[in-house]
């Protein structure tokens, strides 16, 4: 369990270092898609709730140190849709299309309700998304659009990344 969660823990400091730099700079409409959440989607669905909460957990604290968010949103915004999407392990087949598809978008609009419902708490603090921008609109389309490849790739580090029980 610690080996499965160290691994999609680096899986996830590296997407965020790469979304944070090499991908900030090529962002379409000051939009990034997110892949440290769709890893994060990808080992809560197949590993369970309590490894999706730890390792959102983890990668959300890494966000937040390396980004201007205040301490600790990230990481309570991805364990709570690690938990999430957690509960659903097993109920669908994980197919290599639309399932990743599905779970990536609702992973973003999650994070969009959780960012507004403390953005309601925090006013000052929290910023949340605005839909009559394209920001929002764009990453949901690049992150539905990218799930698929980033299941496809993750796929291939499966024996670090799931459970020898889970994979039975």
């Amino acid at each position: 369990m610690v080996k499965n969660i160290f691994f999609a823990s680096v899986f996830i400091i590296a997407a965020a270092v790469l979304q944070s730099t090499l991908l900030a700079k090529i962002a379409l409409y000051h939009a990034v898609p997110d892949l440290a959440l769709l890893i994060l989607v990808y080992i809560s669905y197949v590993n369970g709730m309590m490894k999706g909460q730890l390792t959102g957990f983890i990668g959300g604290l890494f966000l937040d140190f390396i980004s201007a968010a205040p301490l600790g949103l990230n990481a309570l915004i991805r364990t709570l849709t690690g938990a999430i999407i957690g509960l659903f392990k097993g109920t669908f087949f994980l197919d290599y299309f639309f399932l990743p598809m599905a779970l990536g978008a609702s992973s973003t609009v999650m994070k969009a309700v959780f960012t507004f419902f403390l953005h309601l708490l925090f006013t000052e603090a929290v910023p949340a998304y605005r839909l009559d921008i394209p920001v929002f609109w764009v990453e949901l389309i690049m992150n539905t659009l990218l799930a698929p490849l980033m299941f496809a790739f993750l796929r291939l580090f499966s024996s670090i990344l799931i459970d020898r029980r889970e994979r039975r």
